[in-house]
């Protein structure tokens, strides 16, 4: 290439659970309360924000930061997944809980359509390029999470989806510290799957649907009867017979096991596909400083266990940060990082057969995992050993030939990464208030894919093996020049920024594949004879930015700033290149006027308001890939018949321009009673116009879409923060804190009437994740047949409406949307002498699910094999005419196509991570040294409060489940010291 019916619940939630709500930290250096809290200094903490520093009460934007005790103590691989539930506004959806992978994070809703709407990740003040898996969470210092116009607008367009700053730890002035941590845990699935129906209830349920299956051929209902009781054990049924040679037609013909038949096996294939898997960390850091010079070294392991089997991750990682006043004029720093992962991931997040966490789901237990004699006992080989049993006989619905328990041990499905990050900075002060940064960052990352399936025993013995390879390298830098001039004359004081920056991403791909391997165990291309394919390519895109800030404020009292910054990136023409950006913000400290002062009630008043635009330029193919040629004709090549083949793959489009976000932003920050009550409220408004958006265009064009800037997408809500401290004594203290946010996803302008995209439909008025799809309509209770709503026009124009049990037939309607209505975290922070316990609840009211994954379990009978859900005991009969549950028949009705039928709440509260530690009393360890010990025991995705059982409520952001990954519930026990 050159380049349902919705169930509508209230959520119960015991209140002892509300109690013991969220972290607000862990603090284990303390082995009591501090007298200077968190909380008391928190209203004067000094935050990160863009190119620098601010007081959080003198800032005009909105910021939010978590500290370092919120996240180094949890048992988390990617710190994308610390994060919910910590601060309003963001949406985090951890949607596969494979090790190793990363949460999908929105900050105040959806920006885009077509374009990402990723926030940028920005580390030591330095845009990140690289994996967040590659960062430790016991490096963090702080995150903070820059969610406005002028919290972010000096990043132009890098920003426009909002900023997370990770701020890495530093050594500190005084003598060098030894801080050594090691936890071991155990992990398995956060909620248990869906309840299938027992050996003997399936049995009789297939009986059930061949009878009625037979009878739709018009045979009478005694032959059909003795059809189903002649067949369901033979190849014409479930090819196989778990009741023995004793019963070899285990069903009569009234439906019912015979007397005396019981199952001789009952293998669950979760049992030996998914398992209890270990979780193993250790940290090790040191750091310290002098006058003029700091230091911090750290050095990590983990290795953390998928609980499906021949999952899992493991990372080394290490970090070298030094900064030293060379001179009295000159500060330099270097940050330097490394990082080498291994994940193993077998398929699972896809519908292929393959999908381990399909494969555990779909086989019944009747069908075993190691051979079986008629009497029921394995069959031995020659050793002495079981045989896996691949099911050869097995339909096809209940996956013909496969058993992942023998070939994943065997097959290879992994991935290597190396991460490389470098920064360095020189600081020349010029004057006191003249300064002048100059910077350079490096991210490199180099990723090895390997996906091999063995030639002996499975579906890769069928081509005698098979093994594809792949290779990619990023390479992306950044070097920024920022001069910064801060002055105070009296009440006045002013602080003006400006600089330059310039951007580079270089991106290079290679893969290929092979079949035919002479020898087995060799999975390497060279052991295989036949070449498959081969491809690779490569890209590259530049930012260059010009940006600027001017912040004044009048007695500490009144705050103004303005920022610019102008974007040229390589994605447009040289016509629509450049993006220009700003952002405007204020804010009063009412809480300083004589006023407010002699009221005697306000500790902290402040007022803020901001407003800004930035633009979006990180367009995505339909597939989701990045598009970085957006203005450019491209083609594809083709192999016809030996010759180059060239067509078409994307028109030039070469009007295709900047997609700018508009931000509003209010807030008022409040702390009275010495601050033991603080709290923050905003209201925001964000609008995305001129949205880069994939036109579809008809096939015939030769090309499935092009990209062009269309419509307008509106984010409103509300952030409301509340931090208490109900109880403050010497001995004893309690925080309680809760967080919570309103979104509101609005499509305002569209050019043509209304889009639809699979399940979904994009309309003025709606949100960008409405479900479009038909509504189910019940179970005829006369026949047993599925109901889908119809909607039509009669000749007068009149509506009317009615039903159909055939689904082509069905209209689609509009079903809500996936978003939810609220999120957000409540937490609670208990310290009792030496021990301290913390707590995090997270949730999530409103938005749809819709869960494609239970279908599989709800077959009608037409699936023959594959395993049942409990909810078909439920299925109409004579006897049972009103259920939503049609009858079963070995003829497909199709009643498991998509429908508001298997459209559930998204409402859930997951009790996030839970937390106990003790910390022995100093003077137990003063003669070696030691200066903290603390144990502890915590736990992650402990419960989960929601009404769906069996599906996993933290789903993908568009509200479709896809045979994914199950969240982790782990338990971990673990030590940390400091010498």
């Amino acid at each position: 290439m050159i380049r349902e019916k919705l169930i509508n619940y209230t959520i119960w939630i015991p209140s002892v659970a509300v109690f013991f709500l969220g972290v607000t930290g862990i603090n284990g250096q303390s082995s009591g309360p501090k007298k200077d809290t968190l909380h008391e200094k928190e209203i004067d903490e000094v935050v990160v924000v863009a190119y620098g520093k601010a007081k959080r009460t003198s800032y005009t934007g909105s910021v939010a930061t978590i500290s370092s005790d919120k996240i180094n103590n949890r048992p988390v691989t990617n710190i994308t997944k610390a994060l919910e539930g910590q601060v309003p506004g963001i949406q985090t959806t951890s949607s596969s809980g494979q090790p190793g992978a990363t949460s999908t994070i929105r900050i105040r809703g959806i920006g885009s359509i077509s374009a990402s709407s990723d926030p940028l990740y920005v580390v030591d003040g330095i845009p990140f390029d690289g994996n967040l898996n590659a960062i430790s969470p016991n490096d963090i210092e702080s995150i903070s999470v820059l969610k406005d116009a002028t919290a972010s607008a000096l990043y132009g367009s890098r920003g426009a989806n909002g900023i997370i700053i990770i701020t890495t730890k530093s050594g500190k002035k005084g003598e060098a510290r030894v801080n050594f941590n090691i936890s071991q845990g155990f992990s398995g699935r956060a909620v248990k799957d869906y309840q299938q129906v027992s050996t003997d209830q399936y049995f009789e349920l297939y009986w059930e649907a061949m009878r009625n299956g037979y009878q739709s051929g018009k045979v009478s209902a005694q032959q059909a009867a003795q059809m189903a009781t002649d067949n369901i054990a033979s190849g014409a049924g479930l090819s196989i017979n778990p009741y023995g040679a004793g019963y070899p037609k285990p069903v009569g013909t009234d439906g019912k096991l015979l007397p005396g038949a019981k199952a001789l096996w009952n293998d669950d294939w979760r049992d030996i596909l998914q398992r209890v898997a270990s979780r193993n960390q250790v940290d090790l850091d040191i750091s310290g400083g002098s006058e003029k010079s700091n230091y911090f070294f750290s050095l990590g392991y983990l290795d953390d266990k998928g609980m499906a089997i021949e999952s899992g991750f493991k990372r080394y990682n290490t970090r070298l940060k030094l900064n030293s006043e060379v001179k009295k004029w000159l500060n330099v720093g270097v940050n330097l990082s490394y990082t080498n992962s291994i994940q193993q991931a077998p398929p699972s997040s896809d519908s292929k057969s393959s999908n381990i966490i399909q494969a555990a789901r779909v086989i019944p237990s009747f069908y075993p995992y190691y051979e079986r004699n008629p009497d029921g006992s394995y069959v031995l080989d020659a050793a002495g050993n079981r045989i896996y049993d691949f099911g050869k006989y097995r339909p096809t619905s209940a996956l013909q030939n496969q058993n992942a328990a023998a070939t994943l041990p065997l097959d290879k499905n992994e991935n290597k990464e190396d991460n490389f990050s470098g920064k360095g900075f020189l600081d020349f002060t010029f004057l006191p208030e003249l300064k002048f940064r100059s910077s350079f960052s490096v991210d490199l990352v180099n990723y090895n894919g390997h996906y091999y399936s063995n030639p002996l025993i499975g579906q890769g013995s069928e081509t005698n093996g098979s093994v594809t390879k792949s290779n990619s390298r990023t390479l992306s830098y950044t070097t920024s020049n920022i001069l910064t001039f801060d002055k105070k004359w009296g009440k006045h004081h002013f602080n003006v920024l400006g600089g330059q920056e310039f951007y580079k991403y270089d991106y290079q791909t290679i893969s290929g594949s092979r079949t035919q391997f002479s020898l087995p165990y060799y999975y390497e291309p060279d052991g295989a004879a036949l070449l498959g394919s081969f491809s690779g390519n490569s890209d590259k895109v530049s930012l260059l930015s010009f940006l600027g800030k001017v912040e004044y404020d009048f007695n500490n009292t009144y705050f103004l700033s303005f920022s610019g910054r102008a974007d040229g990136s390589s994605r447009f023409s040289p016509d629509n290149r450049w993006g220009k950006f700003w952002s405007v913000g204020g804010s009063w400290k009412i809480s300083n006027e004589e006023l407010i002062k002699n009221l005697n009630i306000f500790n902290q008043l402040t007022l803020r308001a901001s407003y800004g635009g930035q633009g979006n330029d990180k367009l995505l193919r339909p597939n989701g890939s990045p598009l970085y040629y957006a203005y450019q004709e491209l083609y594809r090549f083709y192999n016809n018949l030996g010759e180059a083949g060239t067509v078409l793959e994307k028109a030039a489009t070469a009007n295709v321009k900047w997609e700018t976000n508009l931000n509003l932003n209010v807030g008022l920050e409040f702390g009275i009673l010495k601050n033991r009550i603080k709290g923050n409220i905003e209201y925001f408004k964000r609008q995305s116009q001129d949205l880069l958006f994939n036109m579809p265009v008809a096939p015939s064009l030769g090309i499935s879409d092009f990209p062009a800037n269309i419509g307008t997408i509106q984010n409103t809500g509300f952030e409301f923060s509340l931090f208490t401290t109900p109880v403050k004594k010497d001995d004893f203290q309690w925080d309680l804190d809760i967080n919570l946010s309103t979104l509101s996803n609005k499509v305002t302008r569209l050019p043509k009437g209304s889009i639809v995209t699979g399940t979904k439909l994009l309309q003025e008025g709606g949100s960008v994740y409405d479900f479009y799809i038909p509504e189910w309509a019940g179970v005829d209770p006369g026949n047993g047949k599925p109901l889908w709503k119809t909607i039509s026009q009669d000749a007068n124009g009149n509506t009317i409406e009615g039903t159909t049990s055939e689904y082509a037939k069905a209209t689609r309607t509009l079903q809500g949307s996936a978003l939810p209505k609220v999120t957000g975290g409540v937490s609670t922070n208990i310290i009792y002498k030496n021990f301290d316990f913390s707590a995090l609840l997270t949730f999530k009211i409103g938005g749809k699910i819709l869960d494609t994954d239970y279908t599989s379990l709800l077959h009608n009978g037409s699936a023959g094999g594959r395993a049942w859900s409990v909810e078909m005991l439920n299925r109409w009969t004579p006897d049972n005419p009103y259920t939503d549950v049609p009858a079963l028949s070995t003829t497909t009705n199709n009643w498991t196509s998509t429908s508001s039928r298997f459209l559930y709440s998204g409402t859930y509260a997951r009790l996030k991570n839970v937390s106990l530690g003790y910390t022995l009393p100093a003077d137990y360890f003063e003669k070696i040294g030691l200066k903290k010990f603390r144990i502890y025991i915590q736990a992650e995705n402990l419960l989960t409060f929601y009404k769906h059982k069996g599906m996993d409520p933290e789903q993908a952001l568009d509200g479709t489940t896809y045979y994914r990954y199950p969240a982790m519930r782990t338990i971990t026990f673990g030590l940390q010291a400091t010498l």
